[in-house]
């Protein structure tokens, strides 16, 4: 578990450790350097506002210079790790490995893995057994990028069978290619699925704090997130939640949660990947939500 540092301010249950860090999954050629990533991480983790921050999130194929980076720079304490299968998952027991025999500078959190779009009961089977029962499985199935109706119920499907499984389902909701950016209907059926099934999930690709356009296309938002789920809960109407754009009317629906709505929403939308910033801090404390 994350300890923020000796001078943070402490963040209300609905924000604690739900923002992870997803800097290093953008292409190398693009993406801020190893270094920048984890100097920034770790000031955030350990500031002020460190309860927010959730997890480093590397992919296997960058592990070997993150650890050395974090041997260079020496943590205060380790950094909780999700790890993302981008090599096989044969190759999850050496990361796993390398991550347990550094222990002072890492804690394996979550493995992350993309489905096959027919994943089946065999196929989750194999991804529990390389995964240990104190680190959350974590299954993306690949959202179809085409407007076939039946292609988006077979992708459904998937996603109620890892949850089934016992998995936690991903979805991508954001990045930098149109594709990448699902309909609203497309994450309404999703979170009324995960929902439905009672697993918790994560969300990867979140770009902005509400709903926005950006770099002329639109981004799906954190707080329009937390708000869907809160409203699939309770029966209420989720897409105008996910197509709201007034940051004040978002916030303010958020401070009316009794303590059972927040234990409910972070029991499912365990976790958000913002991209390419860690979190707007600043936005979150202008709303009112952070004290």
């Amino acid at each position: 578990m994350t300890t923020a540092g000796a001078g943070s301010w402490p963040i209300p249950p609905l924000f604690t450790r739900l923002v992870d860090d997803t800097s290093l999954l953008r292409p190398k050629a693009v993406g801020p350097g190893v270094d920048v990533v984890v100097g920034r991480y770790l000031a955030a983790r350990d500031g002020r506002l460190g309860e927010l921050v959730g997890q480093l999130v590397c992919p296997i194929s960058r592990l070997p210079v993150l650890v050395s980076e974090l041997a260079r720079v020496g943590p205060a304490q380790p950094v909780d790790l999700s790890l993302v299968v981008d090599t096989g998952l044969g190759g999850v027991p050496k990361a796993l490995s390398t991550v347990l025999s550094r222990a002072s500078l890492l804690t394996p959190r979550t493995v992350e893995t993309a489905a096959p779009p027919d994943v089946d009961a065999m196929w989750l089977e194999r991804v529990s057994e390389f995964v240990p029962e104190d680190v959350v499985a974590v299954v993306e199935p690949r959202r179809p990028t085409d407007d076939d109706p039946r292609s988006t119920l077979a992708w459904l499907d998937a996603v109620r069978r890892v949850a089934e499984h016992g998995c936690a389902p991903k979805l991508r909701a954001g990045g930098p290619r149109a594709s990448d950016v699902p309909l609203v209907s497309d994450v309404e059926d999703f979170v009324r699925v995960a929902v439905e099934a009672g697993r918790g999930f994560t969300v990867f690709g979140l770009r902005r704090v509400v709903r926005a356009e950006v770099g002329g296309l639109m981004q799906h938002g954190l707080l329009n997130m937390l708000v869907a789920v809160a409203r699939a809960v309770a029966g209420a109407d989720v897409r105008a939640a996910l197509q709201s754009t007034d940051p004040a009317e978002l916030a303010a629906e958020m401070k009316l949660l009794s303590d059972r709505n927040v234990d409910e929403v972070r029991g499912l939308l365990a976790r958000c990947g913002a991209d390419p910033e860690p979190v707007a801090l600043d936005e979150l404390a202008e709303l009112g939500l952070l004290a």
